[in-house]
């Protein structure tokens, strides 16, 4: 089954922009997960487990590295297009 996941990545720290680039440059070497980024957030497409398992384990690596963030995610079962615009 496929898997269309949001998330946004909060970094309890002034210079977040570094977290966030860290955090999105890691999703983006997972070559079985699809990812597209914009101002406000990363889609990642994929077989279910596979976006779970990144997630749960960028994530820790997130916190381990960093410390405190918050991570927002939205989750819809499927496959949506990434790159639609309208």
């Amino acid at each position: 089954m496929k898997l269309t996941a949001e998330i946004s990545m909060y970094p309890f720290r002034e210079d977040y922009i570094e977290p966030i680039q860290w955090f999105i440059d890691r999703v983006s070497t997972y070559e079985s997960i699809e990812r597209k980024t914009n101002a406000m957030a990363t889609q990642v497409c994929g077989e279910y487990t596979d976006v779970m398992q990144m997630l749960a384990i960028e994530m820790q690596a997130a916190h381990e590295k960093f410390g405190k963030s918050v991570f927002v995610c939205k989750f819809i079962g499927g496959a949506l297009d990434l790159g639609h615009q309208q």
